[in-house]
């Protein structure tokens, strides 16, 4: 596989780049099955939006209450698919209810398989989704919510963590299997609470796995913040997509665990932190 570089900035994170290509690498020996066109039972539930910020307009997917307390949900580096969807569906009916709102930070693209995923983060603009992720919390905060999550998963993770270190409107994040590269954020100068979840087995050096984990760990306990670091026992990267779609995804890439145990623990702690955080007065 190619190397994740990033074009301008390099923004990505190099350890990230170094374990995704030892784990694509042996993957491109295999013959990996694309998940083409599958049908989504929460896309009717998704009402879809359009959304300024500076001389752009990107499309995002809204679901939920009005005026509930607002959680941005990022995509995976698939692009709004599927799961992402089936996340942000979840998430919007924890509790009392939440509005969830999906950017689309790829532009109406998405990865049907490994090597098109890989081609859509190499060309992202990671300061631009910064922008794209501050102006949908600015929405839904316009459009009734008066407090505003970030929550993301693997790439997503990584900007959920970054959002609470360079906008300041956000009121709570919750980070799945991802850390930004020192070039795009430091979590030590993070400003809102943040939860995270990650796999022991996970294997992105750097990115994700536990060095990752007890880094982002360090960090946080710098930054004065309150914070969670979870470590899921016996379980990798992406733990948390549970579909029978998303289970099928996680085998092509060789990544065979399934514990729904785990994945109902991390939904109720996600739940705990937003509730905290995001409903009192």
């Amino acid at each position: 596989m190619a190397s994740l570089l990033l074009r301008g900035a390099a923004l990505a994170s190099s350890s990230f780049v170094s374990g995704k290509i030892r784990t694509l690498d042996r993957l491109s020996r295999r013959s990996l099955l694309p998940i083409r066109s599958m049908a989504n039972a929460a896309d009717n539930a998704f009402q879809k939006v359009q959304i300024q910020r500076d001389d752009t307009v990107f499309d995002a997917y809204v679901v939920g209450k009005e005026h509930a307390p607002g959680i941005v949900v990022l995509q995976e580096w698939w692009g709004v698919d599927f799961e992402v969807k089936n996340h942000a569906l979840k998430i919007s009916q924890l509790g009392t209810g939440y509005r969830a709102l999906i950017p689309d930070l790829y532009r109406g693209k998405v990865g049907l398989d490994v090597a098109e995923a890989q081609h859509l983060m190499d060309g992202l603009d990671w300061q631009g989704a910064i922008k794209d992720i501050r102006a949908s919390i600015n929405w839904l905060k316009a459009r009734g919510s008066a407090k505003v999550g970030v929550a993301g998963f693997c790439m997503g993770g990584a900007l959920s963590i970054a959002s609470g270190v360079l906008i300041p409107e956000v009121d709570a994040v919750v980070a799945f299997y991802g850390t930004p590269s020192s070039e795009l954020a430091d979590p030590s100068l993070i400003k809102a609470p943040v939860q995270a979840h990650f796999g022991e087995l996970d294997s992105f050096v750097g990115f994700s796995d536990i060095t990752a984990a007890k880094a982002l760990e360090a960090k946080l306990k710098s930054s004065g913040v309150p914070f969670e670091v979870h470590m899921y026992p016996g379980i990798a990267h992406a733990f948390m997509n549970s579909s029978p779609e998303g289970i099928q995804r996680r085998k092509t890439m060789g990544i065979n665990d399934e514990d729904y145990a785990a994945v109902n623990v991390a939904w109720s702690r996600f739940e705990s932190w937003m509730s905290k955080y995001l409903c009192s007065a």
